[in-house]
């Protein structure tokens, strides 16, 4: 499936598991994502989102977010949306 560019991990957190992202694209709640680095490749389904710790359903480029990660991600991940 094609994959767009959509931003890079710039923190993770193990505890809670979350990633931080500073968006490129734009990223909606319900979106599929493909998490890729040099030992990295996540895919999963964006299920919730936050922005300064209050829950959002759509970010757009510029902004920072936190999502939630079923494993480890690392920081200059890239981020792609699935289309």
């Amino acid at each position: 499936m094609p994959e767009t560019e959509i931003g890079k991990v710039s923190d993770f957190f193990a505890r809670p598991v979350v990633a931080a992202i500073e968006i490129t694209g734009s990223l909606k709640v319900g979106d599929r994502i493909h998490i890729k680095g040099h030992t990295t490749d996540v895919e999963m389904t964006v299920a919730s989102m936050q922005i300064d710790n209050k829950d959002v359903t759509e970010a757009k480029e510029g902004q920072s977010v936190g999502i939630k990660v079923p494993d480890r991600v690392r920081g200059g991940d890239t981020v792609y949306k699935i289309t």
